[in-house]
């Protein structure tokens, strides 16, 4: 294959790798800043142009893995919706390949099952009678309901962006976990894989899950000769803790390794900054970008404090510095925790039960978890819907999730005008309970929705709805509690007004940004706001990171262990943060020692003392 002369010689390593005859594999190091969607979309065209043909007469594809649904529709309209590409995020491509194979999946999920129940009932024979063992009953009730009923179920189904709270779907968790098992372990799902993606590009790969890759690794050390798996990403800003931690590392001589270095997003002085954080994969600024400003600001944490205010004051202290009015008005407020912004933004209480249980961190943070997704797919929209008397839109929602009236089963019921009215009824009833003068707990209304039988009720929730009482409870052994669902016990002890400020957080409409909704995002000005105290974590810790609390016994067994610490974890949110800026950034550090943090982020060389204001 003729190499192409009109990329830079990034693009034209990773297209040499494209090769329908002579596949490679490769992994493309993508700092922040660098273009990488540039340098995939551009790669792309250029192999269409000169290799597209032959492949799509073949019967192949090009398969290109992407983070979100945003992402996969940019890619799309940049490569002008050509089927020769198959763009999509790493759930709907699970589920593709594994749809086929109804009675593997059958089987798979009838002895995960099987072995969750085992596990339920050794519970319960050592556990005391409590509220505790009455809800493991249930739960034990559940999964053997679901288990015999797995022969009834005709055909599994998935929807990668909808509730999947139907007798026969699939949750996010088990897509995933099954591809996973059955490309390491099925030789006929990798020939068809191969077969049908000769070529596979996954974005932002060290966030994809381990087990997820390490069985594409083994698919492509199989099968060299046919099959070119393309690796795309930074694990620096790696932000899931079940991404393959290191992940570009210890790659087979044959692959390549291109690396993208110019940053094109930001100012000359934040990519000082954020190379100096990193240490290593230096990026150098593009052609003509300005010189910027970067502020880091002390707040001693003695007395009481009104961080709104001094927060307010910083704003316009770098109004004044940067002479960019902007700073009053549009800037972009990062945390160091997601608890930090719940907090702020009036959803605490539903946002960190959950937060604290490891399973549910990732569908909290982008909304996929089944009861999340009920109430704002669901819920929220239908009393929106019915406060603003728009019954069209109330229909259209419950044509589309009711089982009252969606069309599968209003088609097959006998009692269609009957079910007209529950509904009806149904919806009446939900929205006076909530506009009443006692506002009721997510709880009460979820009791509503399931004695209307409104909307479907995720299963794992029965055994909270089926429970006579509500209040917290107090065990012998506190080892006996399931956590989870002690999470959403409280979770759901709150009102519906958390939920709506919740759903304006994940979707990115607030001023205060995660850093996982952040991922490839910019903005002209970035505040980071860095508080362990307000963030309660402990997965990360700025105290750590700027010296002023010491590493622990658990930090120490990690480094002797060559694991990541949380000193680890902390440098790499701040980099992310700190590399979304584009023209000037704000650090505001709260901490009980100012003298260590200053003396320290000096010593480090990320600042200079000029640019350090102590408050």
């Amino acid at each position: 294959m003729e190499q192409s002369n009109i990329f830079p010689d990034v693009y034209n390593q990773i297209y040499q790798c494209l090769s329908i005859k002579n596949p490679k594999s490769f992994f493309l190091f993508a700092g922040a800043g660098t273009g990488k969607t540039r340098a995939l979309v551009h790669t792309l065209k250029q192999f269409r142009l000169e290799q597209g043909k032959q492949l799509r007469l073949c019967g192949k594809k090009v398969a290109v893995i992407t983070y979100t649904n945003a992402a996969c529709d940019e890619i799309k309209s940049r490569l002008e919706y050509d089927d020769t590409f198959v763009i999509s995020t790493i759930h709907s491509f699970s589920w593709d390949l594994i749809k086929p194979f109804q009675n593997d999946i059958r089987d798979w999920v009838k002895r995960n099952l099987e072995i969750d129940i085992i596990e339920l009932v050794e519970k319960q024979s050592k556990g005391r009678s409590s509220k505790v063992s009455s809800e493991r009953e249930l739960q034990i009730e559940s999964k053997q309901k679901r288990l015999e009923y797995l022969d009834h179920i005709e055909k599994f189904t998935y929807e990668p962006n909808g509730l999947n709270d139907t007798k026969d779907s699939l949750n996010h968790n088990e897509v995933i976990s099954m591809t996973a098992e059955f490309l390491a372990k099925k030789d006929l799902l990798q020939k068809i894989l191969i077969q049908q993606y000769p070529i596979l590009l996954i974005d932002e790969s060290q966030d994809t899950k381990k087990e997820l890759i390490e069985a594409f690794f083994q698919i492509q050390t199989k099968y060299s000769h046919s099959f070119s798996l393309g690796l795309l990403g930074d694990t620096m800003q790696r932000i899931y803790f079940d991404g393959k931690p290191d992940l570009g590392k210890f790659l087979p001589d044959d692959w390549l390794k291109p690396n993208l270095k110019i940053n094109y997003r930001s100012a000359k002085r934040i990519i000082v900054l954020i190379n100096r954080i990193r240490s290593e994969q230096a990026q150098i600024p593009s052609e003509g970008k300005e010189e910027g400003f970067v502020r880091f600001f002390i707040v001693n944490v003695k007395g009481d404090l009104d961080k709104n205010s001094i927060e307010q004051g910083i704003m316009k202290n770098m109004e004044a510095i940067t002479q960019d009015e902007g700073w009053l008005r549009e800037v972009k407020i990062l945390t160091l925790e997601h608890n930090m912004a719940a907090r702020r933004g009036g959803f605490i209480e539903f946002f960190e039960p959950l937060y604290r249980i490891e399973k549910c961190k990732k569908g909290l943070l982008d909304g996929t978890l089944p009861c999340v997704s009920l109430f704002l797919q669901q819920i929220i929209p239908l009393l929106k819907a019915k406060e603003s008397k728009n019954e069209f839109s109330v229909a259209q929602i419950m044509r589309k999730y009711s089982p009252l009236l969606n069309l599968k089963d209003f088609e097959a019921s006998s009692k269609q005008i009957d079910n007209i009215k529950q509904a009806d009824n149904g919806v009446r009833d939900l929205f006076n309970l909530v506009n009443g003068v006692n506002k009721p707990t997510l709880l009460e209304i979820l009791k509503k929705i399931k004695s209307s039988n409104l909307f479907n009720i995720p299963d794992f929730l029965l055994p909270i709805l089926n429970c006579n009482q509500f209040d917290s409870y107090i065990t012998a052994n506190e080892s006996d509690k399931d956590e989870e669902l002690e999470a959403w016990r409280q979770a759901l002890s709150c009102r519906i007004e958390q939920v709506i400020n919740y759903g304006v957080y994940i979707s990115d409409e607030s001023r205060f940004g995660t850093h996982q909704g952040i991922k490839g995002l910019e903005f002209p000005r970035v505040m980071v706001v860095m508080d362990d105290d307000e963030a309660r974590g402990f997965w990360f810790s700025y105290d750590k990171l700027f010296g002023v609390k010491g590493i622990s016994t658990t930090d120490q067994k990690n480094i002797d262990e060559g694991k990541e610490t949380s000193i680890d974890r902390t440098r790499r949110l701040f980099y992310v943060t700190c590399s979304r800026a584009e023209k000037s950034l704000a650090l505001v550090a709260y901490t009980s020692d100012p003298n260590k943090v200053k003396n320290t982020i000096i010593d480090h060389g990320w600042f200079n003392e000029s640019e350090i204001v102590t408050i």
